[in-house]
């Protein structure tokens, strides 16, 4: 198992305490590589009146993979930060009949800079990601997303 794996696995035991909602959407390990994160749930536990996805659901396990993306990345270049998404915009394609998964991929590395160099002079920073909701191949609904991190005060 690498360290972005293990660092990831712990993080989202801990999150299981920070968020009880969570707890109940059955999810499985992530994936994280320290370049890309999958979020995985059943479809069980998130299924709507028509026994597909809730679209709430949906919309919660996307918008927590780029927070939880902007946060790993964060940590793992030693920074102590609050992530905030501050807007999104969801599109619904296509229904989730099965279990399914969030999958984001960090920006290019000019982009990575300029959130760092915020960082770095200003104390907080943007970063911009794109989810997409998978069942299978299949993409279900995408997330552009802008969350804000702001460096934790000693």
């Amino acid at each position: 198992m690498s360290n972005s794996q293990k660092t990831a696995e712990e993080f989202i035991d801990w999150l299981k305490g920070q968020i009880p909602l969570i707890n109940h959407m059955g999810f499985e390990e992530p994936a994280y590589d320290g370049r890309s994160l999958t979020l995985s749930a059943a479809l069980a536990p998130n299924v709507n009146d028509k026994g597909t996805g809730f679209g709430g659901s949906l919309a919660t396990l996307a918008t927590l993979c780029g927070w939880a993306m902007v946060t790993l990345y964060l940590k793992e270049q030693g920074r102590d930060c609050d992530v905030m998404i501050r807007d999104s915009q969801l599109k619904y394609l296509a229904p989730v009949t099965g279990d399914f998964s969030a999958i984001t991929v960090l920006p290019e590395q000019a982009e990575l800079d300029t959130f760092i160099s915020y960082m770095d002079n200003k104390g907080r920073g943007r970063l911009n990601l794109e989810v997409e909701v998978r069942q299978g191949d299949k993409v279900a609904m995408t997330l552009s997303g802008a969350y804000v991190a702001v460096e934790r005060q000693p």
